[in-house]
């Protein structure tokens, strides 16, 4: 861990360094237990109203408040692992953990502009206000 070597760095040792190195794992261990518990507690909610969670379908992000190194967590649920994503993808948007938006945005791009080609191809046997009304439509429906 980049804590603990900056200590050693320092020149703390001994009992002093194995404290925190006992503070760091156990508060790795109480984040992963934290997420199960939640993920748990969202499972029982949604058997109670007669939906499913699929973990095999369930994505683990983790955004930090500053910028630091990759965490390497991974979370127990209903016999499975979850594993941190680099992205993930909710109601349509990609997140990844910078919140950058990039990949979100070139894929909403890509769309656009295989939405337009079409539009462009069949331009010809449109009028020109159906072809207004449909490049509007289709910019509302991307956004």
């Amino acid at each position: 861990m980049i804590l603990l070597d900056i200590l050693t760095n320092l020149g703390i040792t001994g009992s002093a360094w194995k404290w925190f190195k006992s503070c760091l794992e156990d508060h790795s261990y109480q984040v992963s237990s934290r997420i199960s518990a939640c993920l748990s507690d969202i499972s029982t909610w949604m058997a109670a109203h007669h939906l499913k969670l699929n973990p095999s379908k369930t994505e683990l992000i983790f955004i930090p408040a500053t910028a630091g190194p990759h965490h390497d967590l991974t979370i127990s649920f209903e016999n499975s692992r979850i594993v941190l994503s680099v992205e993930a993808r909710s109601l349509g948007v990609t997140l990844d953990g910078q919140l950058s938006f990039s990949t979100h945005i070139v894929n909403l791009t890509r769309s656009c502009r295989f939405l337009l080609y079409n539009i462009r191809r069949i331009r010809p046997f449109l009028t020109r206000e159906a072809t207004q009304v449909l490049v509007q439509v289709s910019g509302h429906l991307k956004a």
